[in-house]
């Protein structure tokens, strides 16, 4: 059987590559990681004309001189991988910005197509491009398509069964600064040994030293070793004899693709595309006096939709699950299982399992999309902007705010969007700093404590934006403490100065509701809830055993939480709330139940309407002083178990999975120690 047709897929951040994809392959498509990487690849199939294609959907980039894990798995997939074609998918709204990535693969991939996307868009900006004077510019076939519209996409498909047959098998030549092409010669022989094709790209890359390129090649072709050593000693002196050195390399390279993108553009384009309504907006949004307000605001309006929108679905889902447990519970008798045993897989796991899904699923199923629709139309890259000088004064990186963002959802999803920041040392500030922001799991407790204890007596649809307000105020002070520890860390154990980077502001955009959905359900939503899941069954076995097996007439939670009592009194807790944190490790959600189930001595999780759950906390000498307490240590302390695996899968070390974990912890010990100090001084505790 004859295999499919190999084609990459590449391109820039914001050019509509996933919908290119998506239009393609349909369902027909699977996702994975990358083999030796943590970046996440997706595949899919198309069948045009009784014949077969793959798409690998590579990862957006920029430029294939790479400087993050995305750009070397594009640049690595080209060079070694052969794909037999390639389309690279350009914004017909930023021609300029495209053509830098479409001027170095086409050099790696003969058999090149470039998809011109979005112009629609470039119409209603009054953008003109002549197709054909660009093809003849860049010697490529060009398909404008509107991928959205499902407009070109068949002349796309098309155009891709021709290269793969038909094209020239001759890469289009390098574009090398004036005075480095003795240079590069002087390495073609030594890159020739093997099959590698385009030496002049690798020669320069090699002379700028990229050592992953090195690395790569080696292992894919065996080229390195005391032979190559002499080639680039050799290319080195003859730049030298043309006035340039390896030091400055990079940068002409990057001047000289950057001047042939021009020209190309002023020969094949009319119209500058910039629209001043998106100028209007950027004012607006990133303006130094309303940029921050505006986001906050924005903060709170999701805040308010995700808590107003959650109840009834998680009393749904509560409800159901309960049915569900009952007729567990009747199966179970049936078939004659003891009781011990039917009360660990009921009241231990299968209650543990129903509660993380009945109060966690709800607001990410809200969150999620909203904040995947920001992202759709192109406001997060806004909000990194904006908070970029903050991040540069704490001496980490302005990409810093959009994980950030993403913690918001999930503290894991939030390590994991860290990938996108290249400096190791910035990454492994995000990735530690990630859980002063609060995740969906811990909201149910700050809502809870804020509405019993602070915003109870408002009521109604004030009670629940004054709750909005105050735990936009909690958030932001995890902002603050994000700043404030990432520029202590940077003066300490993670010394540094920040670096550069470029941050793409794409175009406003009209968000597209149904992929928002589904990429935010299927990426986010179900993923966080899957691994929540698996740490949670084993945990409600514990929880299930400590409530349950006891020791000299005392339950083990009873003896637990009275050992911690002593301690927790200093952080203006009790040993119960402190338990319930350090039990809650596996899902924020369930902190709350263990505190009801401790005081209730019951030897289950249990759920408690607002006013009676109140009652019990204020009968077990809660004040407003304990709850802030409670709020403020929900805020600062060790990241969940998924997160804390999550930070030893990305940094590689469970030595900074241990610094995500004490940082946090102690922060919030000595905040939560001077304000109970401070509410006993002043006799108001």
């Amino acid at each position: 059987m004859k295999r499919p047709w190999l084609i990459a897929l590449a391109g820039n951040p914001n050019v509509g590559k996933s919908t290119v994809f998506n239009s393609l392959t349909g369902l027909h498509q699977h996702t994975g990681n990358w083999p030796g990487k943590t970046v996440a690849s997706a595949q899919g199939e198309y069948t045009f004309r009784g014949e077969k294609y793959r798409l690998i959907d590579l990862p957006g980039a920029y430029s294939l001189a790479a400087h993050s894990a995305e750009e070397e798995i594009a640049r690595d997939f080209l060079c070694f991988q052969q794909p037999d074609a390639c389309i690279v998918v350009c914004d017909a709204t930023r021609l300029a910005r495209s053509l830098n990535l479409v001027l170095q693969i086409r050099e790696l991939c003969p058999r090149t197509i470039v998809c011109l996307n979005l112009m629609d868009e470039a119409r209603k900006k009054g953008i003109v491009i002549h197709i054909r004077r660009l093809e003849k510019e860049l010697g490529l076939p060009v398909i404008p398509t509107a991928a959205r519209k499902k407009e070109g996409l068949r002349a796309l498909t098309a155009a891709v069964e021709h290269a793969c047959r038909h094209s020239r098998e001759t890469p289009a030549p390098a574009v090398c600064p004036p005075g480095a092409e003795r240079a590069v010669a002087v390495m073609e022989p030594v890159l020739l040994e093997q099959e590698a094709a385009f030496p002049k790209w690798a020669a320069l890359r090699l002379l700028e030293g990229d050592d992953s390129l090195r690395d790569a090649m080696e292992k894919a072709w065996g080229i390195g070793g005391v032979p190559l050593e002499r080639a680039l000693t050799l290319a080195k002196r003859e730049l030298e004899r043309s006035g340039l050195s390896p030091e400055k390399l990079s940068d002409q390279t990057v001047g000289c693709l950057s001047a042939e993108a021009d020209r190309i553009c002023a020969a094949a384009e009319k119209g500058s595309g910039l629209s001043a309504r998106d100028r209007r907006l950027d004012r607006l949004l990133t303006g130094k006096w309303t940029g921050i307000p505006i986001m906050l605001l924005l903060l709170a309006a999701v805040l308010w939709i995700t808590i107003a929108g959650a109840n009834y679905p998680s009393q749904w889902l509560s409800a159901g699950f309960a049915w569900i447990g009952a007729r567990l519970e009747e199966g179970l008798l049936l078939l004659g299982a003891p009781e011990l045993l039917r009360n660990v897989l009921l009241q231990g796991i299968w209650q543990v399992l129903s509660w993380v899904v009945a109060v966690m699923l709800p607001p990410m199923a809200i969150f999620f999309p909203l904040f995947t629709l920001l992202e759709d139309l192109g406001y997060l890259p806004r909000i990194a902007f904006t908070l970029d000088h903050c991040f540069q004064k704490a001496k980490a990186c302005g990409k810093q705010a959009l994980t950030m963002c993403m913690g918001f959802g999930c503290n894991a999803v939030g390590v994991s969007g860290c990938r996108i920041i290249d400096s190791p040392r910035e990454r492994l500030l995000a990735m530690v700093t990630n859980s002063f922001v609060p995740c969906n799991g811990r909201f149910p407790l700050l809502i809870s404590m804020i509405t019993l204890f602070f915003a109870g007596a408002a009521g109604g649809l004030w009670g629940s934006a004054l709750s909005a307000l105050l735990l936009t105020g909690l958030l932001l002070l995890g902002v603050l403490m994000t700043f404030w520890v990432s520029r202590l860390l940077s003066a300490t154990v993670l010394k540094g100065m920040p670096s550069s980077f470029t941050l793409e502001l794409p175009p406003y955009r009209r968000p597209q509701v149904g992929q928002v959905l589904l990429r935010s359900v299927l990426d986010r939503t179900l993923f966080v809830l899957g691994r929540a899941v698996s740490i949670a069954a084993p945990a409600g076995l514990l929880l299930w055993c400590m409530a349950n097996l006891t020791l000299g007439g005392e339950t083990l939670l009873a003896l637990c939480a009275g050992a911690l009592d002593p301690f927790a009194r200093i952080l203006g807790l009790d040993g119960v709330i402190l338990l319930a944190f350090i039990l809650g490790s596996p899902a924020n959600e369930i902190v709350v139940p263990i505190i009801i189930m401790a005081y209730m001595a019951q030897g289950h999780l249990m759920e408690l309407e607002l006013p009676a759950l109140g009652q019990l906390l204020r009968a077990n000498g809660w004040t407003w002083c304990t709850a802030l307490c409670t709020m403020l240590f929900s805020l600062m302390h060790w990241p969940c178990t998924t997160t804390l695996l999550t930070i030893r899968k990305e940094s590689g070390s469970w030595k900074w999975a241990a610094l995500a974990a004490v940082v946090p912890t102690l922060c919030g010990m000595v905040l939560c120690a001077a304000v109970a100090f401070l509410a006993r001084l002043a006799g108001i505790g």
